[in-house]
């Protein structure tokens, strides 16, 4: 059963007398208790489709159009008010950075029990502490971290308190952007496996945004390939990392170095990604694609929908014609 359905997502944002097509038609479904990764270089439109979602966005500089339904609510069609009660209680999200999200002047403990009143103003103290320190041990957090200030922690304890934040309210849906991004390979690990354990104990449903493939094929069960705002692929990963149809997914999997086998040289696409604001009148990855044709540059390839869900949006399937790298 679907939780979240992103369809026809599209954002602008509007710079002076200048449009940028940040997402453009974007769809896809995410069901209940699910993980999806979302990949892509940075300016494909990770980001600004999670806060599409979370209702982020910069009002007087963005423009939305399209549907995403939650757990049969239209968000985009809520009132502030209406919203303000799902966020965080239904839906949360933990940030890249998170220092910034914690005061440097406040103590943790006493940051997140402010946090928790918001929501639940009649909860007693007592009450109130209990469920920090239960949220402290679920991320594996000792409890003096409740006393200590945000320069006393490491920045893999600063990532935990953001994702005890997050589960606060047991949300249905947690969206992490970049939640590893900048700690060393151990640390990532070990949140990551612990994210995964989570997910599991608490029945959640997951969004992962990052640029590192290695990370979806290792945490997620499904994966989303961005490029210039839009989705070019969307499948399982055992699917999408064994067999993937897009070029551009072909290319992303081969910047990555394989530590076992035989060593290979680390492929790296040509070019840059396109101008948002003047985006082409064919397909947007045509102009770096090794297997573009002249149809590729003129005509915009539609997205087909194959067996479990999997999706492309490519004139050739990825390299199903016959060309390899």
């Amino acid at each position: 059963m679907s939780l979240l359905s992103i369809k026809n997502a599209n954002v602008i944002y509007k710079v002076k007398d200048t449009e940028i097509h940040a997402v453009n038609d974007v769809s896809f479904e995410v069901e209940q208790q699910d993980s999806v990764g979302i990949v892509g270089e940075s300016g494909s439109g990770k980001s600004t489709l999670a806060m599409m979602i979370l209702r982020l966005l910069p009002k007087d500089t963005s423009v939305t159009e399209g549907e995403i339904e939650f757990d049969d609510r239209e968000l985009l069609k809520m009132t502030e008010e209406e919203f303000d009660k799902l966020r965080w209680t239904e839906l949360a999200a933990v940030f890249q950075k998170s220092m910034n999200a914690l005061s440097p002047v406040h103590r943790i403990g006493h940051q997140m029990m402010n946090i928790y009143k918001v929501h639940c103003p009649n909860v007693s103290k007592l009450e109130t502490k209990k469920r920090v320190l239960e949220l402290f041990r679920m991320v594996n957090l000792p409890e003096r971290v409740f006393h200590l200030y945000q320069h006393e922690l490491s920045g893999g304890m600063m990532q935990r308190v953001s994702i005890a934040l997050s589960l606060m309210f047991n949300p249905k849906l947690i969206i992490m952007d970049e939640a590893t991004t900048a700690l060393d390979v151990i640390t990532e690990s070990q949140i990551l496996e612990e994210i995964m354990k989570l997910q599991k104990e608490l029945k959640l449903t997951r969004l992962m945004i990052t640029h590192d493939m290695s990370i979806v094929a290792n945490t997620c069960r499904k994966v989303a390939v961005m490029y210039a705002g839009c989705l070019l692929e969307y499948g399982l990963v055992t699917d999408v990392i064994a067999s993937p149809r897009h070029p551009y997914t072909i290319g992303l999997l081969k910047s990555f170095p394989n530590f076992k086998g035989e060593r290979a040289e680390i492929y790296s696409m040509d070019g840059n990604l396109p101008d948002l604001s003047r985006l082409p009148e064919g397909c947007v990855f045509a102009p770096r694609c090794p297997y573009a044709q002249k149809k590729c540059f003129t005509c915009p390839p539609q997205t087909v929908t194959y067996e479990n869900g999997r999706q492309v949006m490519c004139h050739f399937e990825g390299g199903n014609n016959g060309i390899q790298y």
